[in-house]
């Protein structure tokens, strides 16, 4: 299976996803919706892959959305369409029969948040920058981000947390239950590659029946947050205060919000 926005390598029992927008700081757009649906789809059927990191080329992990592509005159992102291609992602993503580890480097912010809270272990690098900062754009976690955040912090903190937006240190994330390991500078995926084999060294089969019995219980539950985000991110997408935040966030300036 080829793609232009994404890799997928495979070796033995393990393989490595990477965001390939290193140009676009991975920021996520159509195409690379539509191509992470195809393989975490495909990823379901695997019966050799036993473990899967996801990491990011270039500089950072994934910025997130791609914000430009939202204001693009001649070609607007479908948020209909895009809300498809998210359930798609989520749910295949969820149900993945391997072990998902996370290794981030730089920014994860935003639905790139929300891909890392997804993965059964997330490793971030000691200067890594993690934000669900989509209220910053008057929009709300999609991706199953208020799912995600949930199953890490508890209903009420991960309420506070996606109302302001902040951004956290690795260190910070780690000491409220975001993420599990803090990797020293420059070490992310040496930290990631020794997960991987004790992940190998493992019983591993047992690990993964765990996982799926865990996940049937919830999956329910993340179905339904997914018809929700894609229903409220629909209305907020129409908000004066979305249209305020993107274009505040291109002219680097202060948004000013008025509510509605």
């Amino acid at each position: 299976m080829e793609f232009s926005t994404i890799t997928l390598e495979k070796l033995e029992r393990r393989a490595t996803l990477t965001l390939n927008r290193p140009q676009a700081m991975n920021a996520m757009d159509g195409v690379m919706m539509r191509e992470l649906a195809e393989c975490f789809e495909a990823l379901q059927q695997e019966q050799d892959i036993q473990v899967l990191v996801i990491r990011g080329e270039g500089k950072v992990f994934s910025a997130g959305g791609d914000i430009k592509a939202m204001l693009d005159p001649n070609k607007p992102l479908d948020i209909e369409e895009a809300m498809g291609y998210l359930t798609r992602i989520v749910k295949a993503y969820y149900q993945l029969p391997m072990i998902v580890i996370a290794a981030v480097h730089g920014a994860s912010a935003g639905l790139g948040f929300s891909l890392t809270l997804g993965a059964d272990i997330i490793v971030a690098c000691e200067s890594s920058k993690l934000a669900m900062n989509f209220i910053g754009i008057g929009l709300i976690p999609d991706g199953g981000g208020h799912f995600f955040m949930k199953e890490r912090v508890g209903t009420v903190k991960a309420k506070q947390m996606i109302w302001e937006g902040k951004v956290l240190t690795a260190e910070e994330a780690q000491s409220i239950g975001l993420i599990d390991y803090v990797a020293p500078e420059g070490s992310v995926f040496a930290v990631a590659d020794q997960l991987v084999g004790k992940m190998l060294a493992s019983p591993i089969a047992s690990m993964i029946t765990t996982k799926k019995i865990l996940h049937a219980q919830n999956l329910p539950q993340l179905e339904n947050v997914l018809a929700m985000e894609a229903q409220g991110q629909t209305a907020m997408r129409k908000t004066a205060d979305h249209l305020e935040g993107i274009h505040a966030f291109v002219e680097k300036r202060t948004p000013v919000f008025v509510g509605r």
